[in-house]
């Protein structure tokens, strides 16, 4: 498999299948969706669209970065969220960086969201697909966030079926990442202290995520086949 890691800004045209990585939080954050309950999440433009979709979906459940908002139900943290019944919801998602990566690629013929909570679900799907070439986003820091390549790199080992691939120092790199000490050390607002911990939970969710266009808005959904 060729694999390209690239930051949003380097993607001057659609790849033919992406994996869009976002660790912490976004895509952390969309597998405990899907773990509470969650049948959907599109994924908005803008806080202004996922405010509009809101007001034409008041059953939907909107969340952002940072910290809480009117309009908005609940924030970017998987730890604030485990608690939350999303039983057949509908979510919609705004985010910095994750969101921002996956529209971008939204032309894409296979689109993956992915942290280490679903790494061996994602590298399953590559696998089962028989990708030769995967585009993975870098979505933090247009490219430079560790937490987000090395979790892209740990999928891209799995995904070729490199025997006995360790992800210690994958996860180390991302603990160690500027992301990490920021949500730590009480940088970002819209965080539980368990955040750090529950993005570096490998492989925690059985499942993929994988988003389409669906009426026009990029909606994401798990695939827990293979």
């Amino acid at each position: 498999m060729d694999a390209r890691f690239l930051g949003i800004p380097e993607l001057v045209e659609a790849p033919s299948v992406a994996v869009v990585v976002d660790v912490m939080r976004a895509f952390t954050v969309a597998a405990w969706a899907f773990a509470q309950g969650a049948e959907k999440i599109v994924l908005a433009e803008s806080l202004d669209e996922a405010l509009a979709l809101k007001a034409r979906h008041p059953e939907w459940v909107a969340l952002k970065d940072g910290p809480a908002a009117p309009g908005f139900d609940a924030v970017n943290s998987p730890g604030l969220l485990r608690s939350v019944d999303l039983r057949g919801r509908t979510v919609v998602q705004k985010t910095t960086a994750g969101t921002v990566g996956a529209l971008a690629v939204k032309e894409a013929s296979l689109v993956l969201c992915a942290g280490f909570v679903v790494a061996e679900a994602t590298a399953r799907l590559l696998r089962a697909r028989g990708c030769d070439t995967v585009t993975f986003v870098v979505t933090g820091e247009d490219g430079q966030a560790d937490e987000d390549l090395a979790c892209a790199q740990y999928i891209a080992r799995r995904a070729t079926g490199a025997a006995g691939t360790d992800a210690a120092g994958f996860l180390r790199r991302a603990g160690e990442s500027r992301a990490a000490a920021e949500l730590a050390g009480g940088v970002r607002q819209g965080v539980h202290p368990d955040d750090v911990a529950l993005c570096l939970e490998l492989d925690r969710f059985p499942f993929a995520m994988v988003a389409t266009l669906e009426d026009s808005l990029m909606t994401l959904r798990p695939h827990a086949g293979s």
